[in-house]
């Protein structure tokens, strides 16, 4: 059993009406909710810090209640004050108001083939601690890597309330298909795993005693740090290549998920019905042309070695490297193709994997998009690698639970007054 964490401050949920829910009257206290919401919203996601003046007048609110409610959130050390700016006018320097930093952080954590992964952000967007394992988890016993996962957790509170800082939550990233209806991971066929409460076995284990947790698909999250990574893109499709072949699709700002949380496993969408059996049981599936184990084969390397040695081989023009990138990138761009025809988006971002190999799959994929999709002549689609940098299903699954209490701040608040 994994050692627990210390007190964690609670989630409270106020009464009254819920935050967001259309059906419920609206009484004084849900519009402070509200309002708490909104300007909270404001300072986090401002591109430039805001005084409370600029807040009121984004907002619509009188500067007395954004006095009122900045104050709130400043106790509750969900917003901190900078530096005052030069005034340039006579009169008092502004105070720009901006996200906390180190004192409240969510963990975003994730297990995937050949790695476990641990990553703490704040509300500033730092990292605050970092833990990745490498190692072989295909066809794994879940319940060996989950307790890794709960001590790799462990460490991560331990370091983090060490230094007075407070927990909101966890979230797991999984390689797979996860139920968002119901909670099990239904299947993740490269780990081996099928039919499994992931939540319920991580829960026996003590840090999760009053570390809140969810479960959730890596490619959704990994779009979603993406997303809040550069926001000048509020549609796109986020293509996580790993071992197996995930895709997060966002439709103006938000991921969209599909009915039971599914959607976006384009790894497992067929481009040769007659090809090789893939590990969900089927043939010819994209993973099996693009996904990691078949670069790496087809360059004559150890699907064991990381990605960066197939980087250098093609960096020093190896014929053979050269190869096995375009031909998957030709599978890749033939699935994409298929992917933007169904929904419409014309920005593709290559996560993952693909990341690194942006430069040697670029011309591959975007031959094939413009000779496939029907929309070409007239919306070019956009090929980039991503920006988010190491361990974005982390980072994204941190997010997500932030993005909870961002969202529902006077849950926090309540919990502290």
């Amino acid at each position: 059993m994994s050692p627990g964490p210390g007190p964690t401050r609670k989630l409270v949920r106020p009464r009254g009406r819920r935050v967001g829910d259309p059906d419920a009257a609206a009484r004084q206290g849900s519009v402070r909710e509200h309002n708490l919401t909104l300007v909270l919203r404001h300072i986090i996601e401002a591109a430039v810090p805001p005084s409370r003046a600029d807040v009121a007048a984004a907002t619509g609110l009188t500067r007395a209640t954004v006095s009122v409610l900045v104050e709130r959130l400043f106790r509750a050390e969900l917003i901190r004050e900078l530096e005052p700016t030069t005034p340039q006018r006579v009169g008092r320097p502004a105070i720009p108001l901006a996200p906390a930093s180190g004192t409240i952080a969510a963990i975003g954590l994730e297990v995937n083939v050949d790695y476990l992964g641990a990553c703490a952000l704040d509300l500033s967007g730092e990292r605050l601690a970092e833990r990745v394992i490498a190692g072989h988890f295909r066809n794994s016993d879940p319940r060996e890597v989950l307790a890794r996962v709960a001590a790799l957790a462990a460490e991560v509170v331990t370091q983090l309330q060490d230094q007075g800082i407070r927990l909101v939550g966890a979230c797991l990233a999984l390689p797979g298909l996860v139920d968002s209806r119901r909670g099990p991971l239904r299947n993740a066929p490269n780990l081996g795993w099928r039919d499994l409460d992931v939540g319920a076995i991580l829960r026996a284990h003590a840090v999760f005693d009053t570390l809140p947790l969810r479960v959730a698909n890596e490619a959704n999250l990994a779009a979603r740090a993406e997303a809040s990574f550069d926001r000048q893109i509020k549609t796109f499709v986020y293509v996580s290549g790993e071992t197996g072949i995930g895709a997060g699709i966002v439709l103006n700002g938000e991921v969209y998920r599909g009915r039971h949380g599914w959607s976006g496993e384009i790894g497992h969408t067929v481009v040769d019905p007659r090809g090789p059996l893939c590990s969900c049981g089927a043939t010819g599936c994209l993973e099996r042309y693009a996904g990691k184990d078949a670069l790496m084969l087809e360059a004559g390397l150890s699907p064991d070695q990381p990605i960066g040695v197939l980087v250098e081989a093609a960096e020093r023009g190896d014929e053979r490297a050269l190869r096995s990138i375009t031909d998957a990138g030709q599978a890749l761009g033939v699935a994409l193709a298929n992917l933007v025809n169904l929904v419409d988006v014309d920005q593709i971002v290559l996560g993952g994997i693909y990341a690194p190999l942006e430069p040697y799959l670029f011309d591959a994929v975007v031959a094939q998009l413009r000779a496939r999709v029907l929309s070409a002549p007239w919306a070019t689609v956009t090929v980039r690698a991503a920006k988010v940098g190491a361990g974005p299903a982390m980072v994204g699954g941190a997010q997500a639970v932030l993005r909870r209490l961002i969202a529902d701040p006077a849950s926090w608040v309540a919990g502290g007054d």
